[in-house]
């Protein structure tokens, strides 16, 4: 199973990772704002990540790391 991590005070809330999961899985958590006010990524259910990695290959500030 992949774990996937994003680093919340990073993430600009771009969307970037949200749009390249094909399992979509990934969103931007409305509930919370990060140190910079926006919006972070975060993984809703990490047990269907199959860990493509597609979401930190198009993460601009190389916010989310996943191991398999």
């Amino acid at each position: 199973m992949a774990k996937v991590t994003f680093s919340e005070n990073v993430c600009k809330g771009c969307g970037l990772c949200v749009a390249a999961c094909p399992k979509k899985i990934v969103e931007l958590d409305s509930s919370k704002l990060n140190a910079k006010g926006h919006h972070p990524a975060h993984c809703i259910d990490e047990s269907k990540c199959v860990g493509c990695a597609f979401c930190a290959t198009m993460c601009p500030d190389c916010a989310i790391t996943v191991e398999r």
